[in-house]
């Protein structure tokens, strides 16, 4: 089963949190619906700024404590390394899905043709 690690920001990129899982929509989800769970209102982590995709749990546990333990500024560079203008990518994964959805297939298939 594949794993997620990942990290999320707020809008003005004060925090960075790294976090594992194994459904990474899921997940950006529930922190978008629970901002403040976690972290008062100025700090709403909503932000996929990074993630990497694992072939099993125990990779991603040992990918997850070595991200866990970089300093701040290392963080901004495994980002900047892949995403450097820290656009959500979420949005990206998001419009993954809904390609994936058999009925949104057909539907685009025929937006392309016209």
């Amino acid at each position: 089963m594949k794993r997620y690690v990942f990290i999320v920001t707020d809008r003005n990129r004060n925090s960075l949190h790294v976090g594992m899982s194994s459904d990474l929509l899921k997940t950006v989800d529930f922190y978008r619906q629970m901002p403040n769970l976690f972290f008062d209102s100025a700090q709403q982590l909503t932000r996929l700024v990074y993630f990497e995709e694992l072939n099993n749990e125990e990779s991603a546990i040992h990918r997850f404590d070595i991200l866990s333990k970089y300093t701040r500024a290392q963080k901004e560079k495994v980002i900047r390394d892949v995403n450097p203008d820290w656009l959500d990518l979420s949005i990206g994964l998001d419009f993954e899905r809904i390609l994936r959805t058999p009925g949104m297939q057909r539907r685009s298939t025929t937006l392309r043709a016209a």
